[in-house]
């Protein structure tokens, strides 16, 4: 226990803190609020925030270390990834490279524009990267399509393309291929034809007729990399290089013209976006947080002066307490921004204490001055405890290595201390100043006289049973997950956000790749074949990757069929335009042609050939207008597959010193410094197969790094962090009890419920299916120290012999401060940043489990007050 004499220095300090600011309490107020403006001030001159997530995690760890050199190498956080999806892939490779044309030559707003996996090199050398078998077979079946592809690429229209159909079913008619292995090019075609007729629109892949199996949507799908120029002095750097790219998808009109749509992804665009989540509604749940307030003042305070000098108290704290935390981190994070919240729910509990006290003191007495300082006598030691253990539970983040919680315990605790240090010095000045009008009635709840009676009655049975039911849902425990993916922590809503998770479907993509870095061309190589061998890995690409393998057999079989094609797609003269009359002839033709061949047969192949001789008969007796439109839509596609077709052709050898500048320097520096990058198999959005990968990887490769190494490792830290600060905070608040109370069971009177109320809380997200994560696990620590904010009250009051403590002006401060702190976490669940709104869900879920045990459990298990010799 704290000593009389002790208990009575800490009383004095305060009361005479309290004397001094009433007495000269215009002064108070006037350095109070010059300070405030002054804070004010830098804020609005230093204020930003670093939306990085990969900023949560402390730099000095090795693994992020190597992630920091491997970004420093590559350079793959400065990049905005643009996904260019359209209808079919000829429709996707046209409108790729419209943009990446347009926006090539825009200095302004980017360093680089890299069309990835496309462009000269891959549309020459195609085929390379084929099995030899692969090559063998579709070269056979060019070469064998020469005739058709002659006629076609001779007369680009609807009367070329009937004539390739009639060549077609003249070799079925002489046996050369089989009717039923038409079925499928054949409806493909009827069904384009279709839809132009009944919607006035449709699409056609000539690559979708010769593939022998259906397109996925990664065939559909392209993508070009920028390297922007970034704003650092804008809150979002990137924002003129996104909005660049998007003015220019509209400006070329790739959604009418090609059918296309342009998404933007990447670490530019996230870090765009997430700053944009975390401002969205925050200005009205700001206002709507402090009407709240207000109206719950009201209720605890009943009088507008005191809910003034409360409101001017709070917001001169919350000025000078931003101040102070961007002073001593420099940047905001995305879980540090909620230190403001948490200073409105948690500061305005110690203003609410000390204007409780000081009404029921002025109850008792009508003199401003003796009320104020009584006020101070009776709250100085749970006050200053109250404010420390808050403290200690923001503060034990801080030795952590989860920087984003450590940056946040940082700020708040300091805010904790601001918030008491201006209860007892400007909101005493207030007061005074205002002299708000005595009270006419006690302060406190008697109707809940009932209740004291009862918990005081059935104090064994409430305190056997309350313990029964923690120990009986301890099991659960066992069931509680972590999500370590901090991807979870961002909205999918957002277009970053949903494009990543739908890249991530595919593992071919990347998006969940492990790297390791050598400066070795033959280390490379074992690493590659390390890996290779690892079960949980789908593929390994490296540099050397990009070199394919039994290039002079793919080369001759390449120039063998070249010298067929290579005059069938280069015509000595092209038709002349047919004549809308002509192509409705040529209509009409193959339409009876396709009828002739199928006869009455019922197999598939003849079932298709009437299909499309339907469709050709409808396009026939149709309007010009509709014939234009679905010559286009098979001409123009087929225009660009030859031209692509012409360029496959003329694959040269290829090694490391003929790959693409841009190719090279992605997978190896002009240090030397290259990587190896592996890819997962199984389901790439699950966390277990992403965490089981990077964990199979780092036992064969140890300095691995990449997404998944960071989900496994800064997983393990939170979890380790968690337990640290939690134990910290434990033993701080421990050793402020001690020396507070000075006796062990007091102490345990006080930590004890604390405990039921936290093992209940996280038994309650078993239940209720809420998994911990990076930002709500700051809930659990933080806990403690409100925890015993609260309880520190009832403790003391109870040590100085008080009883019915739920009729006292106590319990009334404690549950209108309690309402004002669930406001505030109340709005932080509101947030549409899925990370701020899960702290704010738990944060409120233990607040509401914490008031269960200080204003039932509590006075149950004290008991009748004891002599304890104050």
């Amino acid at each position: 226990m704290l000593t009389l004499e002790r208990k009575n220095v800490l009383t004095s300090i305060v009361v005479s803190i309290v004397r001094f600011c009433t007495r000269f309490a215009l002064p108070t107020v006037l350095i109070a609020l010059i300070l405030a403006v002054a804070a004010g001030y830098y804020t609005a001159r230093h204020f930003s925030i670093n939306t990085d997530i990969n900023t949560l995690i402390s730099q000095k760890l090795d693994w992020r270390q190597r992630d920091n050199k491997f970004e420093q190498a590559f350079d793959r956080e400065r990049t905005i990834l643009a996904v260019v999806d359209a209808p079919t892939p000829e429709l996707t490779g046209a409108a790729s490279a419209a943009l990446a044309q347009k926006l090539s030559g825009d200095s302004k707003h980017f360093e680089s524009v890299q069309p990835l996996g496309s462009g000269e090199f891959f549309e020459k050398n195609g085929l390379l990267f084929l099995p030899v078998a692969d090559v063998g077979r579709l070269t056979g079946q060019l070469e064998s399509a020469a005739p058709l592809i002659e006629i076609m690429a001779g007369d680009p229209s609807i009367r070329g393309l009937t004539g390739a159909l009639e060549t077609g079913l003249a070799g079925v008619r002489r046996g050369q291929i089989k009717l039923d292995s038409t079925e499928r090019p054949f409806n493909l075609i009827a069904q384009t034809i279709e839809n132009v007729l009944s919607t006035g629109s449709g699409t056609f892949s000539w690559r979708e007729l010769v593939s022998d199996k259906p397109l996925t949507d990664a065939d559909r799908r392209a993508f070009i990399e920028f390297k922007p120029v970034l704003d650092f002095n804008a809150l979002e750097p990137g924002k003129e290089a996104t909005d660049a790219i998007r003015q220019a998808a509209r400006d070329l009109n790739l959604a009418g013209e090609y059918g296309a749509r342009v998404r933007l992804t990447g670490p530019v665009p996230i870090a765009n976006e997430e700053f944009a989540t975390v401002q969205d509604g925050a200005i009205v749940n700001g206002i709507g947080t402090v009407l709240v307030v207000l109206f719950i003042l009201w209720m605890a305070l009943h009088s507008p002066k005191i809910i003034f000098s409360v409101f001017v108290n709070l917001f001169i704290g919350l000025s000078i307490t931003t101040a102070v935390g961007l002073w001593m981190v420099g940047s905001l994070n995305l879980l540090s921004v909620a230190f403001a919240v948490l200073f409105v729910g948690l500061g305005v509990d110690f203003g609410i204490q000390y204007s409780v006290r000081y009404r029921s003191e002025r109850f008792k007495s009508d003199d401003l001055k003796a009320a104020l300082e009584k006020a101070a006598e009776r709250s100085a030691v749970p006050l200053s405890l109250a404010a420390m253990a808050t403290a200690a539970g923001f503060l034990s983040f801080l030795p952590t290595d989860y920087k984003g919680i450590s940056e946040l315990g940082e700020i708040a605790g300091v805010g904790m201390l601001v918030a008491f240090t201006s209860s007892i010095t400007v909101l005493p000045a207030m007061l005074n100043l205002l002299n708000p009008p005595g009270e006419s009635e006690p302060v406190g709840y008697a109707f809940l006289a009932p209740v004291d009676r009862f918990l005081e009655d059935h104090r064994v049975i409430i305190i056997v049973g309350t313990l029964l039911i923690a120990v009986a849902g301890l099991p659960l425990l066992y069931f509680l997950r972590f999500d370590f993916n901090p991807i979870n922590l961002r909205s999918p809503k957002v277009e970053s956000i949903a494009t990543f998770l739908d890249l991530r479907k595919d593992p071919n993509t990347g998006a969940n790749a492990i790297n390791v870095m050598t400066n070795s061309d033959a280390e490379a190589k074992k690493i590659a074949e390390r890996l290779e061998k690892v079960p949980e890995v789908l593929s390994v690409r490296w540099l050397e990757s990009f070199i394919p393998e039994d290039q002079p057999a793919k080369l001759k079989l390449i120039a063998q069929v070249a010298k067929v094609l290579n005059p069938a797609l280069t015509p000595d003269q092209i038709d002349p335009a047919p004549s809308d009359q002509e192509n409705v002839e040529s209509l009409k033709g193959s339409a009876e042609s396709l009828r002739k061949t199928a006869g009455e047969a019922k197999a598939p192949g003849a079932v298709a050939s009437r299909r499309l001789a339907d469709a050709l008969s409808k396009l026939a007796d149709t309007n010009q207008a509709t014939r234009d439109k679905t010559q286009a839509i098979f001409v123009n596609p087929l225009n660009i597959t030859l031209e692509q077709l012409k360029k496959s052709l003329q694959a040269q050898p290829v090694s490391l010193k003929t790959l693409p500048p841009e190719l090279l320097n992605s997978w190896k520096t002009k240090d030397g410094l290259q990587r190896v990058e592996a890819l997962p198999r199984g389901d790439p959005n699950d966390n277990d197969t992403l965490r089981k990968f990077a964990a199979a990887v780092l036992a064969a490769e140890p300095t691995a790094i990449g997404g998944p190494v960071s989900i496994l490792k800064s997983g393990d830290l939170v979890v380790r962090a968690f337990i640290q600060a939690g134990i910290c905070a434990l033993v701080v608040i421990g050793l402020l009890l001690w020396l507070a109370l000075r006796r062990m069971t007091d102490v345990l009177l006080t930590l004890v419920p604390l405990l039921v109320a936290g093992a209940v809380t996280l038994e309650i997200c078993v239940l209720i299916g809420m998994p911990l994560n990076f930002a709500n696990i700051v809930a659990l620590p933080l806990l403690l120290g409100v925890g015993v904010a609260f309880k520190i009250y009832y403790v003391t009051a109870w040590r100085s012999g008080r009883t019915n403590l739920l009729q006292s002006s106590l319990t009334r401060a404690i549950f209108f401060s309690a309402m004002t702190t669930a406001t505030a976490f109340g709005s932080l669940w509101l947030s549409s940043h899925p990370g701020t709104s899960s702290m704010g869900k738990l944060l409120a879920l233990s607040l509401v489990t914490t008031l269960a045990a200080v204003l039932l459990f509590q006075p149950a298990l004290m008991g009748k007050p004891r002599d304890v010799g104050e």
